[in-house]
């Protein structure tokens, strides 16, 4: 059984203000013609459709021609919600569309659903886990100790009744421990949104969404297939791809990436004003793509964006580095946090981890051992 594995479409996302949805369809109709080349069974997309909770209209009616053109081909299609995502818009219309081989996840209660599809080889089920914190499961399992995400997901696959006789894929929305971030990714700090990969050792395949770098983690079966577009100047450097595999009798995997060529590309240029204004050695690939200039004058070029812009069409972002930056960045480093107290300090790095301020009982418990610390008492 052939699948194709795509993720974190961002559908609306801009990049430096500027509206990627005319790249988006591009990409997306690049994809199709994947599709139409490599016949899959089922195409699995692993969360993140859309940029924000309430996407523009745009957005929507782009996703929803994906969907039909999809369904056309004959192609299955997974689909669950990611963090990004609104479970209950994406969960709309599913009981509808599963007649023209759309599923849809529902908002998680407690339970995935599984789809059962088959091949020559038997049985091979789909289960579609949507995007979970703790909280969501805790929610269903009071009885469960869940104080991580670790924990968040045993529960949650233990509730699966999966036969590891038979052959499973999972398609989740989740960070896995041992990944690689970009900038354009929203980061816990600390790493308290992580799961273990153990918790999948039953999946013959796991889908991955919410990471914008194509990888496996812990073994080649689970995997993120990245983001179909470049999302930020920190992925310049990757190559996007859509994820194809192929499960032949039980224990029997194969994986491969299907390139992607974006309509235009995403770059990071650095080096002096002069040298990067040398019209002759620029090529159109890079006179088109989206471009982030560091510029490594010692002093300030007057008009640089605009002189710039004239021989790099898609410049999005200016900035320079140099002994003058480079020292302001340490000097503003130090004056903020000059300024705050330790209690304000440690204040905000738990606000940061959890998404939340202390409370009243959690503030006076830091300032009793703050003081305590001052005394050189001992804890």
């Amino acid at each position: 059984m052939k699948f194709i594995h795509l993720s974190d479409l961002h559908l609306g996302k801009k990049l430096h203000q500027l509206s990627l949805l005319g790249d988006q369809e591009y990409i997306l109709e690049e994809i199709l013609n994947i599709v139409k080349e490599e016949k899959p069974d089922a195409l699995l997309l692993a969360g993140d459709i859309y940029d924000k909770i309430y996407p523009p209209a745009e957005a929507v009616a782009l996703f929803d021609s994906f969907l039909v053109r999809l369904a056309e081909e004959k192609c299955r299609v997974f689909v669950i919600s990611g963090n990004h995502d609104s479970p209950e818009r994406i969960a709309f219309l599913g009981r509808l569309t599963k007649l023209a081989g759309v599923y849809l996840s529902p908002v998680y209660q407690g339970e995935a659903e599984g789809i059962t599809l088959e091949d020559e080889f038997g049985e091979v089920t789909v289960w579609l886990l949507p995007f979970i914190k703790p909280l969501h499961v805790r929610h269903f399992y009071p009885k469960e100790e869940i104080t991580d995400y670790t924990q968040a997901m045993e529960v949650a696959i233990r509730q699966m009744s999966i036969d590891s006789t038979k052959r499973n894929v999972l398609v989740a929305h989740q960070f896995v421990l041992g990944a690689s971030r970009s900038d354009s990714e929203e980061v816990s700090v600390g790493g308290l949104d992580h799961v273990a990969a153990e918790v999948f050792a039953d999946f013959d395949y796991v889908a991955l969404g919410h990471l914008h770098r194509p990888q496996w983690v812990g073994r080649k079966e689970v995997r993120y297939s990245g983001t179909p577009l470049k999302y930020s100047f920190s992925e310049s450097e990757d190559k996007k791809s859509v994820t194809v595999i192929e499960l032949g009798e039980k224990g029997q995997v194969k994986i491969r990436e299907y390139p992607l060529t974006p309509r235009r590309e995403v770059l990071r240029l650095k080096g002096e004003f002069l040298n990067l204004m040398e019209k002759e050695d620029i090529s159109d690939r890079v006179r088109e793509a989206y471009v982030q200039i560091t510029l490594l004058d010692e002093e300030d070029v007057p008009d640089a964006f605009n002189r710039l812009s004239l021989v790099y069409s898609g410049l999005l972002h200016l900035e320079y580095d140099n002994t003058r930056t480079r020292t302001n960045r340490e000097i503003r480093v130090r004056k903020e946090h000059a300024i705050l107290s330790p209690e304000q300090l440690f204040a905000g790095f738990y606000e940061e981890m959890n998404n939340q301020p202390l409370n009243e009982k959690q503030l006076a418990y830091l300032q009793e051992k703050m003081e305590t610390i001052w005394k050189g008492e001992s804890l």
